[in-house]
């Protein structure tokens, strides 16, 4: 059995419920992320918070009396991947979506949400997600320009008269950051003395690792996935190059630790408050705990969703797209990550950046 779907039925368990399997659920909800392919955990991390969100709230009664379902897709954080994730889930009817991961798929994606009317919402962070004037789109998580510059000012801060270098994978998201990283670096003053791009992908960075070596860099700002990430720590380190690292939100997966090994020591990066030090989440992180998963990275914002989406149903009253979009645009909702409510844009009025680092193969907030 998956090990998602033994999270369902080990809370509904834990809750003393039953729920018939072969019961057809009313509101079937989508969870779309790359299920396979070098981000897979991060799709994992979606895909444990949706069910374990949907098998709590169906072992409750539902919404509106109504069984909720989940429908799986798998973009391989590729854009057109996405959209053809996309137009299969309109055809299928979904009520909403909890996705994209990677904000390059989400983007594209969110156009067909949108024609469809089919409210989506995101944990992607690229700025364009919120400011393209969509009215179907929310968002959990905060923006690239609010994570990144609370980055480079903790790097102006931290590491005066350093050499810094900022290098991206060319991602909406990784670019998104380290351009932003860039920026209030200047603005402090700071001129990075290498701004460069790799290709995601690629398995040998050693040509980027003599780049830094040449250049004297003391500091890199990394923007991108874990998965390169992991790579360039193992390979400077290899490479007799000492570096103090600093990288986004992507930073918090055990794949990261484990592609990087012993070089991962020491590493920075931004996320936001641990959802898991939250009095409103401590119910369900033991739940999931007791069915040997750790709710870490984006699990307990991909449960919120399905939360947040519930709650908007109830107060609407029934699944109509105007009726469900005014209430998620005017609502104020409690979750596991606590109170959440969206600005105008759809993004969260209280997003929150701060700074962790890993240590001894694990992360916590730096003090």
């Amino acid at each position: 059995m998956h090990s998602t779907h033994r999270i369902a039925t080990a809370l509904i368990a834990a809750a003393g419920l039953l729920v018939s399997i072969g019961a057809r659920a009313d509101i079937v909800i989508g969870v779309a992320g790359p299920m396979s392919g070098q981000y897979a955990s991060g799709g994992e991390q979606m895909r444990n918070g949706v069910e374990a969100a949907v098998a709590n709230i169906n072992a409750a009664g539902g919404v509106l009396g109504q069984k909720l379902k989940v429908e799986v897709g798998d973009d391989v954080c590729d854009p057109k991947q996405a959209v053809a994730v996309a137009n299969a889930m309109v055809n299928k009817k979904v009520s909403a979506i909890v996705g994209h991961y990677c904000s390059s798929s989400t983007i594209p994606a969110s156009e067909v949400y949108n024609e469809a009317q089919t409210p989506i919402i995101t944990i992607s962070t690229n700025g364009k997600v919120t400011d393209r004037g969509l009215k179907n789109i929310f968002r959990l998580t905060g923006r690239d320009d609010q994570e990144g510059a609370v980055a480079a000012e903790y790097i102006a801060k931290k590491f005066p008269g350093k050499k810094v270098a900022v290098v991206d994978d060319k991602s909406a998201f990784g670019k998104g950051q380290a351009d932003v990283v860039t920026k209030v670096l200047a603005d402090n003053k700071v001129v990075p003395a290498l701004r460069e791009s790799i290709t995601a992908g690629e398995k040998d960075y050693t040509a980027l690792i003599s780049k830094l070596k040449a250049g004297g860099v003391d500091v890199l700002f990394y923007g991108g996935y874990y998965t390169e990430l992991g790579l360039i720590l193992r390979q400077a380190a290899q490479g007799g190059l000492k570096l103090q690292v600093m990288s986004g939100n992507t930073s918090t997966s055990n794949e990261l630790a484990a592609a990087a090994g012993p070089a991962l020591e020491g590493t920075l990066f931004t996320f936001y408050p641990d959802p898991r030090k939250d009095p409103a989440s401590a119910a369900v992180v033991k739940q999931f705990r007791e069915s040997k998963i750790e709710p870490e990275g984006y699990v307990l914002f991909c449960y919120a969703a399905v939360q947040v989406y519930a709650q908007a149903v109830q107060k609407a009253g029934n699944l109509k797209y105007d009726d469900v979009q005014k209430a998620l645009a005017g609502g104020s909702f409690n979750t596991v990550l606590g109170k959440v409510e969206f600005d105008a844009k759809g993004d969260p009025k209280k997003p929150g950046f701060i700074v962790y680092q890993w240590k001894g193969g694990q992360y916590d907030v730096v003090k």
